[in-house]
């Protein structure tokens, strides 16, 4: 038997992205000037698992209630997005303490193991001399405000 009737009808419920959500969508990364750095718009969409590090934890905060079929736009501040520049995470290290197999490019991003060699991390690479390299550990955006535009297409 069918629950009585109030005179209204059920609501459509509409899909909204959670922290654990599996989606597809298009996504933009700029800075204010235009510059941009990552965009899926006009290419294959991406497809993501929320909170398995794919996308960073802030860019992610801005999709959490988004439904499919909706596009948006987000400014984030430097410390929103990727957080400040630290200049302690920038260090100059001796070329003879750096293992000889790694090809050392100005302007490249150099893979580490860590020390106790569960990981790896990155550094760029943004001087050489004879006697030493300079690394930024930083984030490429640290430091940055970015133009965050998403478009989420499907909510899984």
């Amino acid at each position: 038997m069918p629950p009585p009737s109030n005179g209204t009808r059920p609501s459509k419920i509409i899909a909204t992205v959670l922290a654990d959500s599996f989606l597809t969508l298009h996504y933009s990364l700029a800075d204010l000037d235009g510059d941009e750095y990552v965009s899926t718009f006009g290419l294959s969409p991406a497809t993501l698992q929320m909170g398995s590090g794919q996308l960073a934890e802030t860019l992610e905060q801005c999709l959490l209630g988004m439904a499919a079929g909706k596009r948006q736009v987000f400014q984030l501040a430097a410390t929103d997005a990727f957080g400040a520049h630290n200049p302690r995470l920038v260090e100059r290290i001796a070329r003879s303490a750096l293992p000889p197999e790694i090809e050392l490019r100005v302007n490249s991003l150099v893979e580490f193991s860590s020390p106790d060699g569960a990981g790896n991390f990155a550094g760029f690479l943004r001087e050489l001399t004879d006697n030493s390299a300079l690394f930024d550990f930083n984030h490429p955006l640290a430091g940055k405000a970015l133009r965050f535009e998403v478009e989420v297409i499907a909510i899984m």
